[in-house]
């Protein structure tokens, strides 16, 4: 599946909605009032697109025919921001790109939620590789036993497990090579928790 512009999550939500509600389709004009488009070529055009990237189904001939596409996993994708490398590993500096990456809805938290690329293998373990993405929700607090994404003295950001050590803060590595980090708790802040892992084959 490819990944859906805002309007077209929009629109696809507006239509899953609708159909729940009135167990039929809204007429593209309903569609068009909805989201302010006095032109109905182009609520045409984006259901055309969303057809063509497989979420929904359409008979040519009839109004109200659209039909929502069960997605494999039986969530949808979200479009989330790829916000850099985080390392597994020794500490790295944090890198910032401006992509998106495509995320199953299931796997995204409740706050905001970004994705960030692992590099290392200090959570092999978790099953967490080199390469791999984890799916981070934006918290500056954590759990014990939390895996999360840690900004080591304002600068260099690394991914281990978080743990409250009489009064410091330790990063435990889930890879038996590795030493745990040990850190006063002002040296220590807490970007984000790791919510998801994906990994492209």
């Amino acid at each position: 599946m490819l990944p859906l512009t805002k309007r077209q999550r929009e629109i696809l939500d507006f239509l899953n909605e609708f159909i729940q509600q009135h167990g039929y389709a809204p007429s593209l004009e309903e569609i068009g009032r909805r989201f302010g488009l006095s032109s109905l070529a182009t609520v045409h055009k984006h259901l055309t697109n969303l057809q063509e990237k497989g979420f929904i189904k359409r008979a040519w001939n009839r109004s109200r025919s659209v039909e929502l596409v069960p997605t494999r996993s039986g969530g949808r994708a979200l479009e989330l921001p790829l916000l850099g490398f985080v390392a597994a590993g020794a500490p790295i500096e944090a890198i910032a790109t401006a992509e998106m990456i495509s995320v199953p809805e299931d796997l995204v938290g409740k706050r905001d939620t970004y994705v960030l690329r692992v590099k290392g293998d200090s959570m092999i373990d978790e099953q967490i590789r080199d390469g791999d993405f984890v799916i981070v929700e934006d918290r500056k607090t954590a759990d014990n036993g939390e895996m999360v994404i840690a900004l080591l003295g304002g600068s260099d950001v690394t991914l281990k497990k978080f743990y409250r050590d009489n009064g410091r803060v330790r990063l435990q590595p889930a890879n038996t090579a590795m030493q745990p980090l040990l850190f006063d708790a002002e040296h220590v802040q807490i970007q984000g928790v790791v919510v998801g892992v994906m990994r492209k084959y």
